[in-house]
């Protein structure tokens, strides 16, 4: 039986691997776009890739900077200007942006929180959550982020898409290509 520390070092991992994953899916379907492409709006009430890459920034900035100590809906976060397409020259400094307040998180994750932490209280707008419910709220926000980025991303590219993971009809290779990589470790 694994001890609460074990546990909590495990989720905490699990938290990194998942985060990581969503963040380098998100940066291989935008690695694909052309700025325009990145403000191309696809139709009434929908968002530009800008946009949800404004919007996913402003939140990994406002959630995880002090963490631990402030609301995550920060005072300086303006959520509603995030929703306002940005300028073509505004393109290219999202993208520094888009990475560094990833690494707010990272750096959170990699250094700052620790197995105990993880039934503390944090605040979201004044709302109490655990550090573990408040983690996984912002998977579930960043995966259904991530999915309108790739979406958004395969119909700009149509046939030049270059996919992300396994392509149509290739499924029984990948899976046993994949068996016989872990039968032989």
């Amino acid at each position: 039986m694994p001890t609460s520390d074990e546990l909590g070092r495990t989720l905490l991992a699990s938290f990194r691997t998942t985060f990581r994953s969503y963040q380098t899916l998100a940066d291989r379907a935008l690695a694909q776009l052309s700025p325009a492409d990145w403000l191309h709006v696809p139709g009434p009430e929908s968002n530009s890739v800008a946009v949800i890459v404004q919007h996913m920034t402003g939140n990994l900035r406002s959630r995880f900077t002090d963490f631990l100590t402030t609301d995550g809906e920060k005072p300086t976060r303006h959520r509603d200007q995030e929703f306002e397409q940005p300028t073509p020259a505004a393109v290219a400094g999202l993208h520094h942006q888009w990475a560094a307040a990833w690494q707010v998180l990272f750096d959170l994750l990699d250094h700052q929180l620790r197995p105990e932490d993880l039934l503390r209280t944090v605040r979201i707008r004044g709302e109490a959550h655990t550090v573990l419910a408040a983690l996984q709220r912002q998977v579930a926000h960043y995966a259904y982020h991530t999915g309108q980025l790739v979406q958004a991303a395969k119909q700009l590219r149509g046939a030049q898409w270059q996919n992300l993971s396994v392509p149509r009809g290739q499924s029984d290779l990948f899976t046993s290509t994949l068996r016989a990589q872990a039968n032989q470790s």
